[in-house]
C-alpha cells in the first residue's frame, strides 16, 4: 500500500471528479488552510452544523440516536460547548475509485486547541459529502470556522481492488448528501 501524492490526486479529482470542488494548491491568506498539499487534500467545512445537547437527558444510542439530541444551526462560526461534540460535513464531495481507501486526520492548527476531528476511513467505491465529528475536549467553548480547512485526507492504494466495494454492498452511509446521524 501506498501514499499518494499531489499529482495523482489532481488528476484523479480532474478526470474523474474524485474530489468537487477541487483547489489545485493550499488555499491560506486569513483562512484555516485548504486544498492540495504534497499527500493528501485538506477539506473544508460546510456552514451546517449538529450540536449535541443533552437538554432532553437522553441516553447516546448508536443503535437508537435520536436526532433530538442536537440543535440545528447554519452558521459561519459554530461554537461547541465544553466537552461535547458537533457533526458537520465537507464542502467537497468525494468519490473514492475502487482500489483506493482513504483516512483523515484533524488538523494541527484545531488539535492545538484541543478540538479533535473525527471520521472514520472513506472505503473503496464509497461516495458523498464526509460527515464530520469535532470533539472538545476543553472545559471551554471552542470554536470552529465555516468555509475553511479542518482536515487532511490521505489516499492510500491498495495492492488490488477488493472483491466486495463500499458500492458494491450498498453501504449504509452511500451517497450522503448532508450532516448523516448514526445508522444501524
Amino acid at each position: 500500500m501506498s501514499v499518494l501524492s499531489d499529482k495523482w490526486i489532481r488528476k484523479m479529482s480532474r478526470e474523474k471528479g474524485m474530489i468537487t470542488p477541487f483547489e489545485e494548491k493550499q488555499m491560506r491568506g486569513d483562512k484555516i488552510s485548504f486544498g492540495l498539499s504534497s499527500f493528501g487534500y485538506d477539506a473544508r467545512v460546510a456552514d451546517e452544523f449538529k450540536i449535541f445537547t443533552n437538554v432532553n437527558s437522553e441516553i447516546v444510542d448508536p443503535k437508537n440516536f435520536k436526532p433530538t439530541n442536537f440543535v440545528t444551526k447554519k452558521t459561519s462560526e459554530c461554537i461547541i460547548p465544553p466537552n461535547s461534540f458537533v457533526l458537520a460535513r465537507t464542502i467537497e464531495k468525494f468519490k473514492i475509485p475502487d482500489d483506493v481507501l482513504v483516512v483523515c486526520l484533524g488538523k494541527s492548527t484545531y488539535a492545538r486547541c484541543g478540538i479533535i476531528v473525527n471520521v472514520t476511513p472513506l472505503e473503496p467505491g464509497w461516495e458523498g459529502y464526509v460527515t464530520l465529528e469535532f470533539s472538545n475536549t476543553t472545559p471551554l467553548p471552542a470554536k470552529i470556522y465555516a468555509n475553511e480547512g479542518v482536515a487532511q485526507f490521505i489516499f492510500l492504494k491498495g495492492n488490488e481492488k477488493p472483491e466486495v466495494t463500499y458500492a458494491d454492498r450498498d453501504g449504509k452511509y452511500m451517497g450522503q448528501t448532508g450532516v448523516t446521524l448514526p445508522k444501524v
